[in-house]
């Protein structure tokens, strides 16, 4: 096992030194998206039906469900509960769309290294070249699939939340 990791760690620090100190900001944005996101899932699977049954059940134990002042205390619960449902999801969705462009920024360093390479040795080492472009090209694809890792999931984070809250404003009759 421990020489499973080793090599793990091994082909990790030279995918890392292939493609630039930029995957380290690739990845630390990966890492808060992942956080974000597993906090979510664990809100809304765990804590929010707790919140919901708590929510149906003051609603039932009121007396008065008919009036305007009633009508106002049901929306500002939904309203709250709504609130609760997609907090954070707006970091996640700039996390994920951060990830591109983070990896663009590595383009561009491996380009800088690739036209410094070409400016002292010339165009006549590929060999060169070549460890400049892969600079280039890596942390771009790093920050494709961080993305498209997360836009999967966090679409169906969105739809489940918005399915939940719709769920509450159906189980709070008004009659």
């Amino acid at each position: 096992m421990q020489l499973y990791l080793m090599g793990l760690w091994e082909t990790v620090r030279d995918f890392i030194g292939t493609g630039g100190d930029v995957l380290y900001l690739v990845f630390i944005a990966l890492l808060i998206m992942w956080i974000v996101m597993v906090e979510r899932w664990w809100y809304l699977l765990g804590v929010f039906p707790k919140e919901r049954d708590r929510i149906i059940k003051e609603w039932n134990a009121r007396e008065d469900t008919t009036s305007w002042y009633a009508h106002r205390i049901r929306d500002a619960w939904v309203s709250e509960a709504s609130e609760k449902l997609s907090a954070r999801m707006l970091l996640l969705k700039t996390m994920i769309a951060i990830c591109p462009l983070i990896g663009l920024l590595g383009t561009v360093t491996g380009m800088i290294a690739v036209f410094e390479i070409m400016a002292v040795q010339g165009t006549g080492n590929p060999r060169l070249m070549a460890g400049g472009i892969s600079m280039a090209t890596i942390p771009t694809m790093a920050g494709m699939v961080a993305a498209l890792s997360g836009m999967f999931f966090a679409q169906r984070l969105d739809a489940r939340a918005k399915a939940a809250k719709e769920q509450l404003i159906d189980s709070l009759p008004h009659h």
